[in-house]
């Protein structure tokens, strides 16, 4: 029966070998090569370490031994519910050394390529509907124009590519954590996928936060799973990267030595939000990082490639955000802008929603608010720079006072004094320096 967590259905765990649509060899030898690294012994612990049910890993084991790979030990273990033990054969070391040798990959059964398309289907971040209150009550820490709420909104619940732009330090960055916090809901990661007998690794701590585990029968003979556990029930994933990412990064990691794959920061994150931070600052312009993914934006694909030179397709399905500081007619052509398919401006706040940050910053960092210093910030500082306001602001004002109170050994306080000094380190003056 498939299991929902919210509005995801689950993987529903496979319930006969011929179900795992997977090579027989190959799943032999990661049985073979996950007792003589692991060195288990009872089909309970085997299930686990494979992340199979306990019948299907028994038929592989049963295989194994007609095909002399392994034996009995011809003792019973009671602390097992009295479970035969088994041990690879002489044979069977020199294959699992031999399986090795070829790949290293051992531990949970990947999910072939084919059948987890289908789960990528059921957890599309496409099927999401995000609200206005869920979107408000992620972004709750923020003050943002309703305005900008009602472009954000739609573009988050269509579950395509948006472009942010605007002058720095106005919150791009912040507004997209909010975007991924408002998400709310939990996907399932597969440890490992497979495509022409070759093994993907997948789930990857760094990027994906696990919400629970599988439930198991506390009686080892009866392992019963809620959903297939080759997946990790996760929250939905976020990518970051900023201005190291290379198109290099967004193909297939060959591991040489393990001789196995790594799944590309854009697979890593499917089902949730890649965010592009800092588009314009990498090595490669920012029209070569929109070129590679014209195909996965519009068709809902990307195409990768083995170290044979074999290329497949792969599923696409993130929300990409894109961040730039610059306009993008500087950084793209038309064609490129057409492919993302909303384009919105995060500009810095009025006066009013300023005053507003100012005050909640001040609260969180139990720093006393005082009427003249914000005159004086309001009337004789923010004409210097034509009243321009950023977001950015209130808490480096803040922060650097709070510095300078820590130092001279004062209560937390501000005053006119404070903030020009908290000022001057906000800019560098424009001047030559002699060399």
């Amino acid at each position: 029966m498939n299991m929902q967590t919210n509005t995801v259905m689950a993987p529903p765990p496979p319930k006969r070998l011929e179900e795992m649509k997977l090579p027989l060899v190959m799943m032999r030898d990661i049985i073979l090569k996950t007792i003589f690294r692991k060195n288990v012994e009872m089909v309970s612990e085997l299930a686990a370490a494979v992340c199979l049910p306990v019948p299907i890993t028994q038929e592989l084991v049963d295989m194994a031994r007609t095909q002399r790979l392994l034996e009995a030990t011809g003792t019973l273990n009671a602390n097992n519910s009295n479970e035969m033990g088994y041990q690879l054969t002489d044979a069977g070391k020199a294959r699992a050394l031999d399986a090795l040798a070829q790949s290293e990959y051992f531990g949970p059964m990947p999910v072939p390529l084919d059948v987890y398309y289908e789960q990528v289907k059921r957890q599309s971040v496409r099927n999401i509907q995000v609200t206005r209150d869920q979107l408000t009550g992620a972004m709750g820490h923020l003050v943002l124009p309703d305005s900008l709420l009602d472009h954000l909104g739609p573009a988050v619940s269509a579950g395509r590519s948006i472009l942010m732009y605007g002058p720095p330090g106005n919150g791009k960055s912040s507004i997209s954590n909010g975007i991924r916090d408002a998400l709310g809901d939990k996907i399932y990661v597969p440890y490992a996928i497979e495509y022409a007998s070759q093994v993907i690794t997948v789930y990857d701590p760094i990027v994906h936060t696990k919400a629970g585990e599988n439930i198991e029968d506390p009686n080892a003979l009866r392992r019963v799973t809620r959903f297939d556990s080759r997946y990790v029930c996760c929250e939905r994933p976020t990518v970051i990267t900023g201005g190291e990412l290379t198109t290099e990064m967004l193909d297939l990691v060959y591991n040489p030595t393990a001789k196995t794959y790594q799944a590309p920061l854009q697979l890593k994150s499917t089902g949730g939000i890649f965010i592009v931070d800092d588009l314009g600052r990498q090595k490669e312009p920012p029209q070569s990082i929109v070129n590679r993914w014209i195909v996965p934006l519009e068709e809902a694909k990307d195409i990768l490639a083995l170290q044979s030179g074999e290329k497949f397709e792969v599923p696409f399905d993130t929300l990409v955000i894109f961040s730039t500081n610059f306009h993008p007619n500087e950084i793209f052509d038309q064609a490129a802008l057409r492919r993302i398919f909303f384009k919105i401006k995060i500009g810095g706040p009025n006066q009013e929603n300023f005053l507003k940050i100012f005050a909640m910053v001040a609260r969180k960092r139990k720093m006393p608010l005082d009427e003249a210093t914000l005159v004086h910030l309001l009337k004789v500082k923010f004409p210097t720079i034509d009243n321009i306001y950023a977001n950015y602001q209130p808490i480096f004002l803040i922060d650097q006072m709070i510095a300078i109170c820590e130092f001279e050994g004062i209560p937390y306080q501000m005053s006119p004094d404070l903030i020009d000094r908290a000022w001057a380190n906000m800019f560098v003056k424009d001047e030559h320096i002699v060399k």
